[in-house]
């Protein structure tokens, strides 16, 4: 977490001149490294239970007594632990967010940031000066995971929080009967457009590995018999036709332009005249959106992410309005949602046949 500061240091970096800002950043990336670290290791979840004094919590998690207490000194001047009467104990503010069985947990998002930012961002500079990335993202999520799981559980957590409010949003015809899920392996939000709509049917393509919180997802439902989950890549796996309504949740910004128009033209040809495809996406820039604040600051993080590891980045409003049009859409609308400050839902229409 940020390092604390008085009021005077705050003053310091923050509205002068007086003192380096980045020796802050350098204290909050090992703050969140380290952060990272006890997470892997178990200590906040050995100490939910209680304060602990360090031999007996490196006993519990397998490590070296001194290493440990280096380290918990450490958490503790970043403020997740507290240290007293020679023992550690979580913060309240650990408590709440970075216990795995907390109501909506951080911990799978730390996990998630930290494996890949501490075992991918090494090679920034490369990127940036190739243009290209360096992995393959979706391949080297496959290959751990744990991390995978972390990833699945964080996007399917975005979807808990918005579904009601899409599904309210996205209108359904009385006659809809097919809907198709690209790339959204968790199932949570077909599972709550076939809850909504009890007329539909759905198709959800994805990696296997990213299927399987789907399978879950949909069994837990009861929804096995209307939801059919096809594992394999984007740009070769069969659609299917003939579909009313098609989703591309979180999935565009992982793609360069020309990747996204094709995409875009297989989620087109997959629908019937008149079908609609809708993106929810962190727009670059949209109307309405503010330009300063956290949320804008997670955009471009997330953006510069996105062209390291994938090739992609966040997308502006008007380039997915042109990328939809150039794709045979129409009718293309932007919906800001209440429960996300960076999310957008993006509705267009498939032109009519002539």
């Amino acid at each position: 977490m940020p390092v604390p500061l008085s009021p005077e240091e705050a003053q310091q970096f923050h509205a002068s001149d007086a003192a380096p800002a980045a020796f802050l950043d350098l204290l909050d990336a090992v703050s969140f490294r380290s952060a990272g670290a006890a997470l892997r290791l178990g200590v906040f979840e050995e100490l939910a239970g209680g304060p602990l004094p360090v031999e007996r919590l490196a006993v519990r998690i397998g490590t070296d007594p001194l290493g440990l207490r280096i380290l918990l000194d450490a958490l503790t001047s970043f403020g997740y632990l507290v240290h007293a009467d020679d023992q550690y104990a979580n913060s309240a503010n650990t408590t709440r967010w970075l216990l795995r069985a907390a109501p909506d947990s951080f911990a799978p998002v730390l996990a998630f940031w930290s494996a890949l930012l501490t075992g991918w961002w090494h090679d920034l500079e490369s990127s940036i000066c190739s243009g290209t990335p360096t992995g393959d993202f979706y391949a080297w999520l496959e290959q751990r995971p744990e991390v995978l799981a972390d990833f699945q559980t964080m996007l399917r957590r975005l979807a808990d929080g918005l579904s009601a409010e899409i599904v309210e949003l996205l209108p359904v015809p009385a006659d809809a009967r097919s809907l198709l899920d690209v790339g959204g392996g968790h199932a949570s939000y077909p599972v709550a457009f076939l809850t909504a709509h009890p007329q539909l049917r759905a198709t959800v393509v994805d990696l296997a590995g990213a299927l399987t919180q789907g399978a879950e997802t949909v069994a837990a439902a009861g929804l096995t018999d209307r939801c059919t989950l096809r594992a394999g890549d984007l740009f070769e796996a069969d659609f299917g036709t003939g579909h009313d309504l098609a989703l591309l949740f979180n999935v565009v910004h992982g793609y360069q332009a020309a990747e996204t128009l094709t995409l875009l033209r297989r989620v087109a040809a997959s629908l019937r005249p008149g079908g609609r495809v809708a993106l929810l996406e962190p727009l670059a820039t949209a109307p309405e959106q503010p330009t300063a604040g956290l949320g804008a600051a997670f955009v471009r993080m997330f953006s510069l992410n996105l062209f390291h590891t994938q090739g992609g980045r966040a997308y502006g409003h008007d380039e997915l309005v042109g990328l939809l049009h150039e794709a045979g859409f129409t009718a293309v609308r932007q919906q800001v949602l209440s429960g996300s400050e960076t999310d957008h839902l993006v509705i267009a229409q498939l032109r009519p046949l002539d």
